[in-house]
């Protein structure tokens, strides 16, 4: 029997206002732009996706998917479009839909201190009990990021598996379609099939893919002909409608597929917090911070360039004195900052998966990026009574 688990990843951040030293009075973010973004990827994807999937699990019982949703997600969607959240709670009620924890913030958080990762967490972990009265069994760091280290924090804070990336550079000879557990803990690694979500993700609408078109037939076959304990197949959520268009049959292909996959007896959906039940075959070493970002599959997508790191550096600086201060605008808006996203922005390297993570992009080339950062790292400086430090990335 290979179970098949279907997770989506769902996340927006906060865009930044454009800020320049003028902007004093100005607000940090984007409140157009965030809303109108947002009602936007609801209207494509959030909405119609997610019902597409509440009618596929009442057609095939046996269907099961998972998600993990960025507590900004969330508070943009209470914010700019509450049916989100209902359609999100009507699929969960199905009995088919897990759900993960994260930190809050989608943030970097965990390069920052064990204090703040843990806060962030937390935070996290009472939204989604809040919103759904869910307790997470399983843990995805931001962008899926996974260490020995990590995983060991991880499962201190009481989670029984952690996502990440079935990378050949830490599996070797190894296949991703197997449960491990990582050096130095008992937490079980649930790692992506990169082949096959990618399959999805970024070739599904490639007309040169020597596989185009991919039908759920297609894909069921293909499923059905890998061995393994499980095929954890783990996407962005905007895939469906958003990054892969209407137009290009993504519906479709969804809609079929649980019924192409149910002519294969030995395949089996399955929810994320049900492989941890299953037996470790290996444990794996993860020395260094691996992540599902680009190629590299490291942090160099947010920490490969100066500027990235000149931000990161004052951003991370800023934090004693903020936390100091109590003041729980300023700390929410603080934790805004260490997004991820904002880091993407400033990035200067070309890497595979590009193209998504700056779809949503509001800036015209990364150093704009990092300057409009600064200038609000500079703007957070002076409210602390701090003098401002130059926008060159030093």
């Amino acid at each position: 029997m290979t179970k098949i688990c279907l997770y989506f990843q769902v996340h927006q951040p906060f865009r930044l206002s454009s800020f320049n030293y003028f902007s004093r009075g100005s607000e940090y973010f984007n409140e157009a732009k965030n809303k109108a973004i947002f009602n936007k990827v609801a209207d494509k994807c959030y909405i119609p996706t997610t019902r597409k999937l509440i009618e596929l699990v009442r057609a095939h019982p046996e269907f099961k998917v998972s998600f993990s949703f960025s507590g900004l997600l969330m508070e943009q969607a209470l914010k700019y479009r509450p049916e989100v959240i209902e359609v999100y709670r009507e699929l969960y009620n199905t009995g088919n839909m897990d759900i993960l924890n994260e930190t809050y913030y989608h943030s970097l958080a965990y390069l920052i201190s064990d204090e703040e990762f843990k806060e962030q967490v937390r935070i996290h972990r009472n939204l989604i009990k809040d919103i759904f009265g869910h307790r997470a069994l399983i843990f995805r760091n931001t962008e899926a990021m996974l260490s020995n280290d990590m995983a060991q924090k991880v499962e201190n804070m009481g989670y029984k598996g952690i996502v990440g990336e079935g990378w050949d550079k830490i599996l070797g000879w190894r296949s991703p379609n197997y449960i491990y557990q990582p050096n130095g803990s008992d937490i079980k690694l649930l790692l992506r099939n990169y082949r096959l979500s990618d399959d999805i993700g970024f070739r599904f609408s490639t007309p040169d893919w020597r596989e185009y078109p991919l039908t759920a037939d297609k894909y069921a076959l293909w499923l059905a002909s890998t061995q393994g304990q499980t095929i954890n197949l783990f996407l962005d959520y905007e895939t469906f409608g958003e990054h892969q268009w209407k137009e290009t049959g993504i519906f479709d292909f969804l809609e079929y597929l649980p019924k192409e996959v149910a002519k294969y007896p030995h395949l089996k959906w399955a929810k994320i917090s049900e492989l941890v039940d299953m037996e470790s075959k290996d444990r794996v070493d993860v020395p260094q911070i691996l992540s599902w970002a680009d190629i590299d599959r490291d942090l160099s997508a947010w920490l490969g360039n100066k500027m990235q790191d000149c931000a990161f550096r004052n951003m991370k600086e800023l934090g004693p004195l903020i936390l100091k201060s109590e003041d729980k605008e300023l700390i929410d808006i603080w934790r805004k900052l260490q997004t991820s996203d904002h880091f993407y922005y400033m990035c200067t390297k070309w890497f595979a998966d590009g193209d998504i993570h700056k779809y949503f992009n509001t800036y015209m080339n990364p150093y704009e990026a990092y300057s409009n950062y600064m200038n609000i790292l500079n703007n957070l400086k002076e409210k602390l009574g701090l003098n401002p430090v130059k926008s060159k990335a030093v």
